[in-house]
């Protein structure tokens, strides 16, 4: 189980069962904020559903692909951040995330991916980590381009959104690139 405390507001740690009614309200308040970007809302409709995905992470941590964490704000889920499954043969990784409207604006996401990327590097070992981001989402661009990642390419119809497709960005960085001004874990 990852646990990380951010700042003096901010903490990490790996979502647990018992956080499938907090986080599936956050998401459901949020709903018209995260879905002009994220194609899976529909599809959450109740708690069971937040706790089936807590469960999917949890079996992806115990199979050692990774983990996916509640960013709790002053003790509160406010969002998402994890790892997509580690592709061990090429030592390399994906992270996605999403943030509650409130929360978004004062740092908190880019924070947590600094973490996570020098998790994936000092712990992991692994080579590269990209963060993917449709071309309109500024937002979810300004967070790998603030970090420092290298803007690779543009993939064209990479999702389906709901009723049209939208193209991303792939941002990566590779170990060897990564300088983290506070290393600690």
């Amino acid at each position: 189980m990852f646990e990380k405390q951010i700042d003096d507001a901010v903490r990490l740690r790996t979502l647990r069962e018992d956080d499938a009614e907090e986080l599936f309200q956050v998401m459901d308040e949020n709903r018209a904020h995260l879905r002009e970007w994220l194609p899976w809302l529909d599809a959450n409709t109740t708690p069971k559903d937040s706790l089936s995905f807590i469960q999917a992470t949890l079996s992806q941590e115990a199979d050692n692909q990774g983990f996916t964490c509640a960013i709790l704000l002053q003790g509160k889920i406010v969002g998402v951040v994890g790892y997509h499954p580690i592709r061990w043969s090429n030592r390399s990784v994906e992270i996605g995330y999403w943030l509650a409207r409130a929360a978004a604006g004062h740092g908190i996401m880019t924070k947590c991916c600094r973490v996570l990327i020098s998790h994936a590097f000092a712990v992991y070992d692994l080579n590269r980590v990209q963060i993917p981001a449709a071309i309109g989402n500024a937002r979810s661009r300004a967070i790998p381009e603030r970090l420092g990642f290298t803007l690779e390419g543009v993939i064209r119809d990479a999702e389906w959104l709901y009723d049209h497709y939208v193209d991303h960005a792939m941002y990566a960085m590779l170990k060897k690139d990564w300088s983290d001004p506070s290393p600690e874990l």
